[in-house]
């Protein structure tokens, strides 16, 4: 076993040092960094200096989480189409100058909002306009940063560079959270701007990635393209398992991210930077999980630890919600500072658990992202990515609507918690089933 992790750190190590990998690799972090900060720093501010109500803080988290997911519901199948037909380094060239004009337009709105200009019919709506944006960005970007993968990449490598991609992109996410949360709003409006600059010009060093298959035309016909898309790429059982699993993650994902912000504030008492450090903590333990896994799979892709690892993701949040149950904070103290939080005497057991579903998460889901770009052809990566994406997207829709309707009838939100647990048996039967079929292949 050291012998194996230490191959696996050396390959690591080897890979942030070639060109093939590391321009990849600081384009796909400044990118997780630039979506993170944008958002969080938007929902935040408007949490905390703009509603005053725990329904409309829910609801308005819902919306711009739906807002950020949409465009991977209908533009997928058309990214997957150009990833795989055109050279994936323009592409990304291209994606990464359009970053720069959508956060010109989302920190104009964070100015707006910070200046108290037309906050409700201008500030608002630009803020979201420029998520919307930043959805497509990302759309298109996401089958790339995978597909790319073996591509530039020695079989023996792609476990490996898809474990540092997955785990940059939580430590990237870490990065912008902690800002989102700590610096003034203004400043968060500068920083978008400069970060996507900073992206399309380390972009430019990629090595060029020209397609392995013949063009074909392109089907811009966004439902005909998803529907067969997606057909296209279920009908081996594996790649259907492996889809439907990750599926049900992200709908997990996408209800816990929706009741942090809620919840920080109105059931913990909690100050902004609290809630940014539930989401840091939340990073950290994907990052763990997401290297952690790939020292225990030895470099092999498989779901051997997939099950038990989203089991174990269901059992912490059984914990944090019980540990959020048990909390209690005088009401006159006010929202409490990250220093007052962490006095509490339930505040470590609430971050451990906190830490505990998101190592078991990154450990869930980073072989099966790996399993999808190695088991299909790669002239075929990018678009069984992208049609990972659209299942995915279509999932995350509908657990923030149900996040949004149990608020909207009342259920409370640290109660909400268990729906995410529950959801957890399910993705550990799909992750089973996939095991199986990995054996019997």
């Amino acid at each position: 076993m050291g012998e194996d992790s230490g191959l696996f750190m050396t390959t690591s190590t080897h890979l942030v040092r070639t060109r093939r990998f590391l321009p990849l690799f600081v384009t796909q972090l400044l990118g997780a960094f630039n979506d993170n900060l944008f958002k969080n720093a938007m929902v935040l501010f408007v949490v905390y200096s703009i509603y005053d109500s725990e329904k409309a803080e829910a609801k308005f988290s819902a919306i711009a989480s739906g807002l950020f997911i949409l465009p991977f519901f209908l533009l997928s199948a058309l990214s997957g189409q150009l990833a795989d037909m055109r050279d994936k380094a323009r592409i990304i060239r291209i994606v990464k100058f359009c970053e720069i004009l959508i956060m010109l337009v989302g920190a104009v709105g964070l100015l707006m909002a910070w200046r108290g200009v037309a906050v409700e019919t201008v500030a608002i709506p630009l803020m979201l306009l420029g998520l919307l944006a930043m959805g497509v960005h990302s759309t298109f970007f996401g089958p790339i940063k995978y597909a790319i993968l073996p591509q530039h990449l020695h079989p023996g490598e792609v476990l490996a560079g898809t474990g540092l991609v997955e785990a940059g992109t939580y430590m990237a996410i870490l990065a912008g959270t902690i800002l989102a949360g700590w610096i003034p709003v203004q400043w968060a409006a500068l920083g978008v701007v400069v970060t996507a600059l900073l992206g399309w010009t380390v972009s430019r060093e990629i090595p060029p990635a020209p397609p392995t298959i013949i063009n074909e035309p392109l089907d811009f016909h966004f439902i005909r393209s998803s529907i067969a898309l997606v057909r296209n790429c279920m009908h081996d059982r594996r790649v259907f398992l492996a889809i439907m699993a990750i599926s049900v993650f992200w709908a997990i994902g996408s209800v816990l991210i929706i009741q942090f912000p809620p919840l920080a504030r109105n059931v913990l008492s909690a100050s902004k930077e609290v809630a940014s450090l539930f989401l840091v903590m939340f990073s950290v333990g994907v990052a763990l999980g997401s290297v952690s896994i790939n020292a225990l799979l030895k470099g092999k892709v498989s779901a051997r630890f997939s099950p038990a690892s989203v089991i174990g993701m269901g059992v912490f949040v059984v914990l944090f919600e019980q540990v959020c149950q048990r909390w209690s904070v005088p009401k006159a103290a006010g929202l409490l500072n990250v220093a007052q939080f962490i006095a509490q005497p339930l505040a470590v057991p609430l971050l451990i658990t906190l830490l505990g579903i998101a190592v078991c998460g990154g450990m869930f889901v980073v072989p099966l992202y790996a399993f999808l770009t190695t088991f299909v052809d790669k002239s075929q990566a990018a678009r069984t990515i992208a049609a990972n994406n659209i299942v995915n997207s279509g999932a995350m829709v509908l657990g923030a609507g149900l996040a949004v309707a149990l608020s909207a009838v009342g259920v409370p939100i640290v109660e909400q918690l268990l729906l995410s647990a529950a959801m957890c048996l399910l993705s550990a039967w799909m992750g089973w089933l996939l095991y199986c079929a990995e054996v019997c292949a």
